[in-house]
């Protein structure tokens, strides 16, 4: 109770009853006589808020220890006793700074997130060779740099892993199908180079994917469409080229697909059925790639241009400033191609009178209505 004190934890009510202030902390309540304090969260931690070795001490019993938006805290010494017993360990835009010397005594994790925390590492592999349990693990945003591992051995049980909003640099190294137990994988936003690994179809287990905005090249392996659970897959923003492969079809339980901002090219392959089944497709942003406009409605505002007879783009039309609708392929050409629509507007044109013409006829009619009129009149004056 005084180390929950020195932390500004309020104790007037008991802390493991069950919702604790803020959440903040939650007890073993099986062993008795005690009860012993297994998770703390410390939320919006104000400037002069220090975690001191003694309060750390009588705390030794936690399991999960949890930082969120506490940028001012220093960096605690955690007492080896605690340092062995944490399984999980969060610092969410919290402390000054953090080190992966730190880190490397939490040897026992199986969860660790770091985000929007600065982070002094010479890259993932000093975490990933020291602490061999983990199952969930997130550095993002955290200037992390270096390389991806080369070997996964250590680490065969990661279900979790986040790596995004960083400096990583190198290639996606094949081994990474190593861990048979993947659900989820987010390099995003790194400085990542070369292919997507012909293999990476044996990451079975896989369910959420992103390698966006980073700087990988080379085709889509099929062996992608071969993991049955994958549902979001996103690879906007690189330099993937060639064209778009139709086995994504067969993926039936995708629902988010991102491609766009590549260099793909050629025909679009994909139908109206398989987009429409899509919570989110994008395909934006490829100059070279375009639509077969008799197999997919335009309505789909794609992001990309129409095929001509070559399987070509076709430029866009104007933009239709004034317009409400978007331009339309379907209702602009006819299905032979032969610009039947263009001739038709100009003969909207020569429709009828022009407006000059009419105007000089109206004047005419006028002068000679006028001058009948004079001639009437000078005789009656007569």
């Amino acid at each position: 109770m005084t180390a929950l004190q020195s932390l500004s934890i309020p104790t007037s009510r008991d802390p493991c009853i069950q919702p604790s202030f803020h959440n903040a902390t939650l007890c073993d309540t099986s062993s008795t006589p005690f009860r012993h304090l297994i998770s703390l969260r410390l939320t919006n931690c104000s400037s002069d808020l220090e975690i001191s070795t003694t309060a750390l001490s009588a705390l030794s019993t936690l399991r999960s220890l949890s930082l969120v938006n506490c940028p001012s805290l220093p960096l605690p010494h955690l007492p080896n006793s605690l340092a062995l017993n944490l399984l999980s360990f969060s610092a969410l835009h919290s402390l000054r700074r953090l080190s992966s010397v730190f880190l490397s005594r939490l040897r026992n994790l199986t969860h660790l997130e770091v985000s929007n925390t600065p982070l002094n590492a010479s890259g993932p592999s000093i975490i990933l060779d020291t602490i061999k349990s983990l199952r969930s693990l997130t550095i993002s945003n955290a200037s992390l740099p270096g390389r991806l591992p080369r070997r996964w051995g250590a680490n065969l049980n990661l279900t979790h892993l986040d790596f995004s909003h960083n400096n990583i640099k190198g290639s996606l190294p094949a081994s990474i199908t190593l861990l048979s137990d993947l659900e989820f994988l987010n390099l995003s936003s790194n400085a990542l180079t070369g292919v997507i690994p012909d293999s990476f179809g044996d990451l079975l287990t896989l369910k959420n994917v992103s390698l966006s905005s980073n700087s990988m090249s080379g085709t889509i392996p099929e062996s992608i469409s071969e993991i049955p659970g994958l549902v979001h897959l996103d690879l906007s923003s690189n330099q993937f080229n060639g064209s778009l492969p139709k086995f994504l079809e067969r993926m039936k339980s995708l629902k988010y697909l991102n491609l766009g901002n590549n260099n793909f090219n050629g025909v679009m392959p994909f139908n109206t059925s398989f987009i429409k089944r899509l919570v989110l497709f994008n395909v934006g942003g490829n100059s070279e790639l375009c639509y077969n406009h008799s197999i997919v409605s335009s309505k789909l505002k794609l992001g990309i241009a129409r095929c001509d007879k070559d399987g070509l783009p076709v430029s866009p039309p104007p933009d239709k400033s004034s317009d409400d609708s978007t331009y339309d392929d379907d209702s602009s050409d006819d299905d032979d191609g032969n610009g039947s629509s263009s001739s038709s507007h100009k003969s909207d044109h020569h429709h009828g009178p022009s407006r000059i013409v009419l105007g000089v006829a109206i004047g005419l009619s006028a002068i000679a209505f006028l001058i009948v009129f004079l001639v009437l009149l000078s005789k009656c004056c007569k």
